[in-house]
């Protein structure tokens, strides 16, 4: 299909189109797997002049070193258990999902294990996997990050004294939780302006989100679950953010004695959770009744505290919006819609208002702009315009 093709097709038919190709890149991928899988084990590699898969791959077949990475994961998973070719043509699991589980899967397991991780997305198959294989805590370390080099390429002696982004559990001698002189000094830290690489397992109920870094030049938060409460926090952050590290320290001695950074930030996020929560959905554990006064107060944009608790409550905390194919599962930058625009007579009501992520909200905005599309919802919700 050329693009001249492409741009005459009509909405249904390139969601149509562009759902067929995606089945048909599926099929192609599990084919490839499969001869991938059987030009392993006869080694015929060797015979091309390239010393191992991962060569013919990346130097024959021009694959990016990630792609034949996961397709020799993959191919090699197949060979031991046939049904993740099937799996992968439904379109239940991806390459990223099966390459993660390959440790991880035995004879015994791989049925169950597999059919937990369909249509499942990276993260949720890695909290899997640490339900399969938890791993022991990481000892606490907060680490001063070395100034950046611009001339010169990182020496050896930088490399062995773990200077920038630390591992989590490097060995030292200070004790767990300790942060600051012990390490690098906090005073130090602060005149330079340097930040602090922190490591800290925190334990909950889902994964945390990765916050932005303080700066361009420091590499992505990491959260990655160890075990099935618990989760390896990796992250940097900035002179100023890590003296109020320790001074939380040392306010909290009395109830966290050894200054334990995981349990200081586990109550940090609980009270930041409580205010947002106060601030964005007026949740509190003593609501005040709804007055009659108010109701007879003119229109407003307004939306009162107990119409936001009732709707974020009916709604779960998720974009309401229902697709063709579901609803919205976005849980982030979620907003007030008024179902039937304020300005076009709608009501600041629980029965006019939903919730919707920042794209879907706007997409509405969009189709309410279309006449018959406006009259029609009106209609249904009873709310002449």
């Amino acid at each position: 299909m050329t693009v001249t093709q492409i741009h005459r097709l009509s909405n249904r038919e390139l969601l149509a189109s562009t759902r067929q190709a995606a089945q048909a890149e599926r099929q192609s991928t599990v084919e490839l797997l499969a001869l991938l899988g059987e030009l392993d084990e006869r080694r015929l590699y060797l015979g091309e002049g390239c010393s191992s898969l991962f060569t013919y791959c990346t130097q024959i077949l021009h694959l990016s070193e990630h792609a034949a990475y996961h397709r020799i994961e993959v191919a090699r998973l197949a060979r031991q258990f046939p049904v993740v070719l099937e799996i992968l043509a439904r379109g239940e699991l991806t390459l990223t999902n099966a390459a993660l589980l390959r440790p991880h899967l035995t004879t015994e397991n791989h049925l169950t294990a597999l059919a937990g991780a369909r249509h499942k997305t990276k993260r949720e198959v890695e909290y899997q996997i640490a339900c399969l294989a938890p791993r022991t805590d990481t000892r606490p370390i907060v680490r001063r990050v070395a100034e950046r080099r611009t001339s010169a390429a990182k020496s050896p002696a930088a490399e062995s004294t773990g200077a920038g982004a630390t591992a989590a559990g490097a060995t030292g001698a200070e004790p767990a939780g300790v942060v600051g002189p012990t390490i690098a000094g906090a005073a130090s830290a602060a005149a330079t302006g340097a930040g602090a690489t922190v490591h800290g397992q925190t334990s909950g109920p889902g994964p945390l989100m990765s916050m932005p870094t303080p700066s361009s030049r420091h590499a992505p938060a990491v959260v990655v679950p160890t075990a099935p409460d618990r989760y390896l926090l990796k992250t940097t952050i900035t002179a100023e953010a890590h003296a109020k590290l320790r001074k939380a320290q040392d306010l909290l001695r009395h109830s966290i004695p050894n200054g334990d950074p995981a349990a200081i930030i586990d109550r940090a996020l609980t009270l930041l959770v409580d205010l947002l929560e106060r601030a964005k959905i007026a949740k509190t554990q003593r609501p005040r009744r709804s007055r009659a006064a108010r109701a007879a107060r003119p229109r407003s944009r307004h939306i009162p505290a107990a119409v936001r608790r009732t709707v974020w409550q009916r709604d779960e905390g998720r974009c309401a919006f229902v697709g063709s194919q579901g609803r919205c599962r976005e849980t982030g930058r979620l907003e007030f819609h008024h179902i039937v625009p304020f300005a076009d007579g709608g009501a600041t009501a629980v029965s006019n208002l939903s919730l919707r992520c920042q794209a879907h909200n706007g997409y509405e905005d969009q189709r309410w702009a279309t006449p018959s599309w406006s009259d029609h919802l009106a209609e249904a919700i009873g709310i002449v315009t």
